[in-house]
């Protein structure tokens, strides 16, 4: 295809239009092909994410008008770059690389064969581009490539997510989305990761990247949205008691979910922050935001104002103070990577029988178990099954032999806790990324509602229970007891604790890790 002609040309004082054509060299041949190509990938992605039915998918800009412009570029830049070569040549020897194009003569049966050939062959590799662009980018946004393929250090998150509510919801809709901006900032973010997942640098377990989360109004309100009225959700929480008997326990609550728009019947409740009237902002004195040393409430209609100071806090907030307004990740930070806890993942396995509550102090011995740490995953499953068939043969000795097969289950379900929640390869458990939610093993509501949040006219943020939630049953099964009243039941803790309860928060003796 390519040859070296003799010297047409004296090498200095002809003028550029006796001067040979010198986009003919393989460099610049080369370099138009690969910028058709990417033409054509961008022209097949674009039409298709333009057209196709649905939201955009969140990779597709990245590499519609990120990567396949950058091949378009490289190509044509090999073909300057062919060009400034193949005129160093010329200049320098007089001699330079022309593209002799074949005489196409169709009447021979040889010639339309090879151009049938060539136009198909050239049809496919432009088609076969596209595709192959296309495959990437969603391959790319999989769930796998996040959790298994490129990010295995992510397994702990990965594991977490296939167990959550949002575990058909990619990975990418909530880390990524739309938008160039989010699309560099994922990918520079990327290739600090992947420096230190090659260098072995990675902190165990991984940060929370509570700073870099995209807002929620452009992930949680996509499908959650402020304007819906959720009022009031009944609930039953089932918990048993690390006695020998493992006594069940049941708190029948009305959540007072709330939201909606102004002036709906239900408004108030849980969802007060998110409500379209209000705006609420806080500064915090942590990373983490678990301090929370101002707190700023707002009415939209009025303009109304109204400053809540900690007793860590003196005077206003200083001016360079970085206010947070407060969206949905505030409280569910936790909405696809929840790890239980011993005492969580116990209660819901007993509840659902996986785990046999007619074994005698089972509860006790499994959180014990769970609770304990282990150097790796293999270790601490081979210690579950151990410890769980030690305990019923020293303590239960006829029962271990005639119920074997219901201990064989349990040590098998405990086995699957282990597996969903706990990662000491990386130091992940439930205390490792605690959840906002509510208040038991962690400070979660009561950062602002415990009751030390005040104005300057002395008005506190309210703390009273009946703000969130009602009791309306409670007690051991067959036994509870049940409102009467619109207020509720007092509430009475499971165990005989006196007034304790009331007395300080519930996060500071629940740990997760006790019965």
């Amino acid at each position: 295809m390519f040859y070296l002609p003799p010297p047409r040309f004296g090498i200095f004082g002809k003028t550029m239009s006796q001067r040979p054509s010198l986009w003919g060299n393989p460099i610049s041949v080369a370099g138009w092909i690969l910028a058709g190509a990417a033409f054509a990938c961008f022209v097949f992605l674009w039409l298709y994410d333009t057209f196709a039915p649905g939201p955009s998918a969140p990779y597709a800009g990245i590499v519609i008008f990120v990567i396949t412009p950058a091949f378009l570029l490289l190509g044509l830049a090999l073909v300057v770059i062919g060009w400034w070569w193949s005129w160093r040549r010329w200049r320098r020897t007089g001699v330079a690389w022309a593209l002799v194009w074949p005489v196409i003569d169709l009447n021979r049966a040889g010639t339309r064969a090879a151009v049938a050939w060539i136009m198909g062959g050239g049809t496919a590799f432009l088609f076969l581009s596209a595709f192959g662009a296309f495959q990437t980018y969603k391959i790319t946004e999989s769930v796998t490539f996040c959790g298994a393929l490129c990010h295995q250090v992510m397994g702990p998150e990965y594991t977490a997510y296939q167990v959550s509510p949002h575990a058909r919801v990619l990975c990418v809709d909530c880390h990524v989305g739309s938008g160039a901006n989010w699309y560099i900032r994922s990918k520079f973010s990327g290739l600090r990761q992947l420096h230190a997942y090659v260098t072995d640098s990675y902190s165990r377990p991984i940060p929370v990247p509570i700073h870099n989360l995209r807002p929620a109004t452009e992930t949680c309100q996509t499908c959650h949205w402020p304007e819906k009225s959720y009022g009031i959700v009944g609930r039953r929480y089932v918990y048993f008691l690390a006695d020998e008997s493992n006594t069940r326990w049941e708190t029948d609550l009305e959540l007072l979910i709330g939201g909606g728009r102004p002036g709906t019947p239900t408004t108030g409740g849980i969802h007060w922050h998110m409500q379209l009237e209000n705006i609420v902002e806080y500064v915090a004195r942590d990373p983490s935001r678990l301090a929370i040393l101002w707190v700023r409430a707002t009415n939209r209609a009025t303009g109304e104002s109204v400053l809540y100071r900690s007793p860590e806090a003196h005077g206003d907030p200083p001016a360079d103070a970085v206010w947070r307004t407060m969206d949905c990740m505030d409280c569910h930070n936790r909405p696809a990577h929840r790890f239980q806890s011993p005492r969580d993942a116990v209660n819901a396995a007993m509840a659902a029988g996986l785990l046999d509550p007619r074994l005698p102090a089972l509860k006790k011995a499994a959180i014990d178990l769970l609770a304990e740490e282990y150097g790796d995953t293999i270790t601490a499953l081979a210690a579950l099954d151990h410890g769980l068939r030690t305990f019923y043969q020293e303590n239960f000795p006829d029962l271990a032999k005639h119920e074997s097969a219901t201990i064989d289950r349990a040590v098998g379900e405990l086995q699957r806790i282990y597996r969903e929640n706990f990662f000491p390869e990386m130091k992940v458990r439930w205390d490792a990324y605690p959840s906002h939610e509510s208040h038991l093993f962690s400070p979660g509501c009561f950062r602002c509602h415990g009751g030390q949040h005040a104005a300057s006219d002395g008005k506190l943020i309210r703390s009273e229970c009946n703000l969130c939630h009602i009791v309306r049953a409670q007690g051991p099964s067959g036994q509870k007891v049940y409102s009467t009243t619109d207020t509720g039941l007092e509430y009475e803790h499971p165990v005989d604790v006196g007034a304790d309860w009331k007395e300080s928060p519930c996060y500071e003796c629940h740990s997760g890790a006790a019965p």
